[in-house]
């Protein structure tokens, strides 16, 4: 039985379509038909269910599904078997999307640098699904924001950066934060992601009910649609959040004089890994708070 043939089966059933599951895995939706087909005949049994673009596991493929992981982790793990410096193979990042243009440029081509045998795969994600992803063991390591409670034992944290609190406004407007957030229209950091919570609490802090445009989990969108004038927001100061927002006003947001409203981003990785050396390297690419 092909390893590669129960990887692509696990695309689809995460990605929950035989398309999404050919990008991912490069390869035409064909190609992934395929596979599974052969998988179908070896194991004598239905493993997807179709409907309409969807895909959808059946009892017996949820059935395998948890060693099929394990072998096909396994197999990943054999190119760091004959490295003794344990610096081949893949490693699996998930990161929030200012951590993809901020942080992990100048950390990638570090590592690739210091361990060309080493091949970063990186997962996108929200800090909750990155989360959880780490935890399920689907990720060896995640760039994200701290969670709103206290981490298990089972994984451990290095603090990369802090990032304040800022107003982001049209350089145009006129007034102090509190009056730009009551008059202007806000476009809201969703208070239900992780790095949502700090502007809701300055706002609750204030007792200030700004006018609400829109909600988003995307710092970037909301940098681009308060740099075209749409309204004002409240997020935090990322690495290269100036190169978006070159028309726009920064401005920090204190509790009091020097008491700023900040989050972390930390990078989070098991306690035990099957893979420490790469993670040691990761963390050493990564700059440090």
């Amino acid at each position: 039985m092909e390893s590669r043939y129960l990887k692509s089966l696990i695309a689809v059933v995460d990605s929950g379509s035989i398309a999404d599951a050919a990008r991912s895995e490069h390869l035409t939706a064909a190609a992934i038909s395929q596979r599974i087909q052969a998988l179908e005949r070896e194991l004598g049994c239905a493993l997807l269910s179709r409907a309409g673009h969807a895909a959808l596991p059946t009892e017996a493929c949820l059935a395998l599904l948890p060693r099929a992981r394990r072998i096909v982790r396994e197999v990943a793990l054999l190119a760091g078997d004959t490295d003794d410096e344990g610096l081949t193979g893949v490693l699996r990042i998930g990161a929030i999307s200012t951590a993809l243009t901020g942080l992990l440029p100048a950390a990638l081509r570090a590592l690739t640098a210091q361990a060309p045998g080493l091949r970063p795969t990186i997962v996108p994600g929200t800090s909750r699904g990155l989360y959880q992803a780490l935890l399920a063991g689907d990720l060896d390591a995640a760039i994200l924001v701290a969670p709103p409670f206290a981490l298990p034992r089972s994984l451990q944290a290095r603090l990369l950066q802090r990032e304040e609190l800022v107003l982001l406004a049209r350089r145009s407007l006129r007034g102090d934060i509190d009056d730009l957030l009551q008059r202007q229209a806000y476009i809201r950091y969703d208070p239900a992601a992780w790095g949502g919570r700090l502007g809701q609490r300055y706002l609750d802090d204030q007792g200030l009910r700004p006018t609400v445009l829109c909600d988003l989990d995307a710092l970037e969108t909301i940098a681009m649609l308060v740099a075209d004038g749409v309204g004002v927001s409240l997020v935090p100061r990322w690495n290269g959040l100036e190169k978006l927002a070159r028309a726009c006003r920064v401005e920090a947001v204190e509790r009091a004089p020097g008491d700023l409203y900040t989050r972390d981003i930390l990078l989070l990785t098991p306690a035990q890994s099957e893979r420490p050396t790469m993670l040691r390297a990761l963390a050493e690419a990564l700059p440090a708070a």
